[in-house]
């Protein structure tokens, strides 16, 4: 950017009511608390009574360890349950890949409901040419048309699913067929929760806690507070793909949020990247926060936990399994 730009992404900056970050870290906080509780569901499916504290320290530890070392953290937080609450580390491995399918299949949920509330916006940006793809040239609705696309698709995904299975043993073709693979069996291993309805109801519980968390952040910047929470679903689905492809979103995800919410009349510069730097500094500073906190309450919770088994002569199996 230009010194200009800088500038007057320095001076939306300025002006920037950070006061909203109090309620974006709560929504978030709230969040990784709903990420813990599904962790543990997924672990007691398999025999384990794990503490509800210890899981939420976890998860914010892997979370920080993420930052600097992007998938170290999901080692992290299975090595930190597995000594404190005496489960297998590799057992917390396959509730770790279960945890990723649903998040890929929330994912694109939030693809498919930003396409179905923001078409108008979807249509204008591709100059009608969505459009060409599902009418005739009278302009009525062609389901011949609807039709062969859905057949085509069906063709590719068999297709696809045959070169997989045929080319398995060639190194980058095996490994996309492991990928595949590893999500079918999380999003199968939840057939052992015992209450499945509150675990989907935590799946869609975090996801709605990030949609608000994007669309409170909003308001911190004048030029951006008029957007909406239907508004909100693009960016959330944006700055997701930003969190994944570069480590912990820096660089990547404030500039995919600038992209988007230009396309609602809001100047790329300085408000739109002022915003994406807002939202991804939100997310940075719970990681950090809580991340930092969780560091230090997890042994002297544990130590505490300890000494009252001993003074208790509590039973074996876990007793702060309601903690």
């Amino acid at each position: 950017m230009h010194s200009q730009e800088w500038a007057q992404l320095k001076d939306a900056l300025d002006r920037a009511n950070y006061w909203l970050l109090v309620p974006v870290l709560g929504l978030l906080l709230a969040s990784h608390w709903l990420r813990a509780l599904r962790w543990k569901q997924l672990i007691d499916s398999m025999g384990y009574n794990t503490s509800r504290i210890n899981c939420f320290l976890g998860v914010m530890i892997g979370y920080f360890v993420n930052l600097g070392a992007p998938r170290l953290g999901e080692v992290v937080k299975c090595t930190i349950l597995a000594r404190y609450e005496k489960v297998p580390a590799d057992k917390l491995v396959g509730t770790i890949v279960a945890e990723r399918a649903f998040d890929v299949v929330c994912l694109v949920i939030v693809f498919g409901l930003t396409f179905f509330f923001q078409y108008d916006v979807i249509h204008t940006l591709t100059s009608g040419k969505l459009d060409a793809l599902f009418r005739t040239a009278s302009g009525q609705t062609s389901y011949i048309k609807i039709l062969m696309l859905l057949a085509v698709a069906a063709v590719l995904f068999f297709i696809g699913r045959w070169f997989l299975n045929k080319f398995s043993h060639i190194g980058p073709v095996g490994k996309v067929r492991n990928i595949i693979i590893n999500i079918w069996h999380g999003l199968t291993s939840v057939k052992g929760v015992k209450n499945k309805p509150l675990f989907f109801f935590y799946t869609i519980g975090i996801w709605c806690l990030y949609l608000f968390s994007t669309w409170f952040g909003f308001f911190a910047i004048g030029a951006t507070s008029h957007l909406t929470i239907i508004d909100a679903l693009s960016v959330l689905a944006m700055g997701s793909v930003g969190m994944i492809v570069s480590p912990g979103g820096i660089g990547a995800y404030p500039l995919l949020i600038q992209k988007t919410v230009s396309f609602y009349n809001v100047p790329a510069i300085p408000f739109g990247l002022a915003l994406g730097w807002l939202l991804w500094f939100g997310q940075f500073l719970s990681f950090v926060l809580f991340g930092t906190i969780s560091f230090i309450l997890l042994p002297r919770i544990n130590k505490k936990l300890h000494y009252q088994i001993i003074a208790h002569e509590g039973p074996a199996d876990h007793p702060n399994e309601n903690i």
